[in-house]
């Protein structure tokens, strides 16, 4: 992108960020809590890049600036002091004329959303409900990393401490950002403590990333639509946890979907509960849909995020993760699944911002 280009968006951008100030101090703003997180989100973005740009304009100017004295300066000593400078100033200046103009990029409007993450084992019996409580403790370390708050809202395990199905939520800042790049069919490859004979096993497990419902989404649920039934809870081994049908299952009529909930011992929160998850996946629909009719246009890489699509390897025995969508590796698997996943995420990120700036440009 043009220095050129950068101004003239950052113009555009401050006349933005004018009247974004103009709505909250609205009084009327904060009747809508969803609108007002919006706003508050779209300002934080816009913060960042005046931030940078400033650095960015600094820098050159830095630059420019010493080129003038290294014209005239007589003393060879200063002269060298101020050609070193000057290299780092230039280098500065790319890497903030590059991170800029990634900034400036069209944002994914569901990036700062909070998202609901569904996941199952798939193929591989116990060792891969085993994997999949691995995934959950994997998840909700990095959650706590990024100081985002985690509510588990659907929880099935297995009677060797391995999950059948989790369903949680994360509310934080920039959450589906992160998370939308988890969405596919996860493997894993390694000697499962069951196994008698050394023998490398692999498992597979689905993980589906849905960003969260809110308020001014137009998704209607209308009640005739719903059928409506309670369950008693179940726990490892299927035995009952509660002696009440307080677990809550919500069959949406229309899209054929189905929700459930048993996580709370009230039926009122259990049915808040699958009403929430059923919206996102509501919602999810006609994202997808919305996609569909753009298809002519390159896919990203990110996929299309189905359960389907094997998206990436654990490999316990070599110590690797790699991610098959952008052919990344990291060589230091127990550091991701204690919650490190920026390992892989920075690198996919990157990669990802860099086609789509690539993407931009050829427009």
């Amino acid at each position: 992108m043009r220095p050129e280009d950068i101004q003239e968006q950052i113009s555009d951008m401050r006349e933005r960020a004018r009247q974004l100030e103009e709505k909250l101090e609205d009084p009327a703003l904060y009747s809508s809590p969803s609108a007002q997180k919006g706003l508050f989100r779209e300002r934080q973005r816009l913060i960042r890049i005046f931030s940078l740009f400033d650095s960015w304009k600094k820098a050159l100017s830095d630059a420019s600036g010493n080129r003038e004295l290294i014209q005239t300066e007589q003393d060879e000593e200063f002269k060298l002091l101020l050609e070193n400078d000057l290299a780092e100033l230039e280098k500065k200046a790319q890497e903030e004329e590059k991170a800029l103009s990634l900034l400036l990029l069209p944002p994914d409007p569901n990036d700062g959303r909070s998202c609901i993450v569904e996941m199952r084992p798939a193929a591989g019996g116990e060792e891969a409900a085993l994997f999949t409580a691995q995934m959950f403790h994997l998840y909700t370390k990095f959650a706590e990393k990024h100081s985002w708050k985690q509510e588990t809202l659907s929880l099935s395990e297995t009677g060797l401490g391995g999950i059948k199905e989790v369903i949680f939520s994360l509310d934080g800042e920039d959450v589906f950002s992160f998370m939308k790049f988890e969405s596919g069919v996860h493997r894993v490859q390694r000697v499962p403590v069951t196994e008698t004979s050394g023998r490398t096993h692999t498992s597979t497990i689905t993980v589906s990333v849905l960003p969260e419902a809110e308020e001014t989404d137009d998704v209607e649920i209308r009640q005739e639509d719903l059928e409506i039934s309670t369950f008693r809870s179940s726990g490892p081994g299927g035995q009952n946890v509660n002696r009440t049908d307080s677990a809550v299952r919500i069959v949406h009529k229309p899209s054929g979907i189905t929700v459930a909930s048993q996580q709370e011992r009230s039926q009122i929160r259990n049915r808040e509960i699958a009403l929430r998850i059923l919206k996102s996946k509501l919602l999810e629909i006609i994202r997808r849909d919305e996609a569909a009719e753009h298809a002519a246009s390159k896919r990203s890489q990110i996929g299309t995020g189905d359960r389907s699509e094997r998206i990436r390897t654990y490999n316990f025995p070599q110590n690797r993760v790699t991610d098959h969508r952008y052919n990344v590796s990291v060589y230091d698997l127990p550091s991701v699944m204690e919650g490190n996943l920026e390992l892989l995420l920075d690198q996919i990120m990157e990669i990802e911002s860099r086609n789509a700036l690539e993407s931009l440009l050829k427009k």
